[in-house]
């Protein structure tokens, strides 16, 4: 019996220290922007792509990534091609060629996902704190990949790299220290 107490102990402790992103949605992060002001990360995914779920699976469940991102960003899952309305810069975004019966198919690119300039899925999108896209990183990254973009801009060091050599230069002295 008492092994099986401290065997549910465990499990129980093991799970709470594992933090998770807390995803917010997009209406959700521009209103706690207000209060308390942070970058915006952007994961603009797709219901269909198949290295949109390997990030999620590999990327964004790596715990140094939640640690990271929890204290120095406001995380939104943005279905790229999905239905959800969002106001953003004073504007109102929707899909209107999403169709219901598509949901797990391609589907029509949402406004939102346009002005913001997806071209491709996965995509992580870096937001300023005055509403402003800083880029779009397209493609699937590793933790220690996203790392990289994470601290640029949280640190505001990408204010400095004002050519594609200056940011070469940056990612190719970057030391990673998150964990596989």
């Amino acid at each position: 019996m008492n092994k099986l107490v401290l065997v549910i102990f465990l499990l129980v402790v093991g799970s709470v220290s594992a933090q998770k992103i807390n995803w917010m949605s997009m209406d959700e992060a521009l209103a706690a922007q207000t209060k308390v002001p942070k970058l915006i990360m952007v994961d603009m995914y797709t219901n269909w792509c198949g290295p949109c779920k390997m990030m999620d699976r590999d990327t964004f469940n790596n715990q140094d990534v939640a640690d990271y991102v929890n204290e120095h960003y406001y995380a939104v899952k943005f279905n790229a091609e999905g239905n959800d309305v969002v106001n953003f810069n004073y504007q109102t975004f929707s899909n209107p060629d999403y169709n219901p019966a598509k949901a797990n198919k391609r589907n029509g690119l949402h406004e939102f996902s346009r002005y913001v300039g997806i071209r491709a899925y996965p995509t992580v999108v870096f937001i300023n704190n005055d509403m402003e896209v800083i880029t779009a990183v397209k493609s699937y990254l590793t933790p220690q990949g996203l790392e990289l973009y994470l601290k640029v801009f949280a640190t505001g060091k990408y204010l400095s790299l004002t050519s594609q050599e200056s940011f070469n230069a940056y990612s190719k002295n970057f030391k990673s220290e998150f964990r596989g």
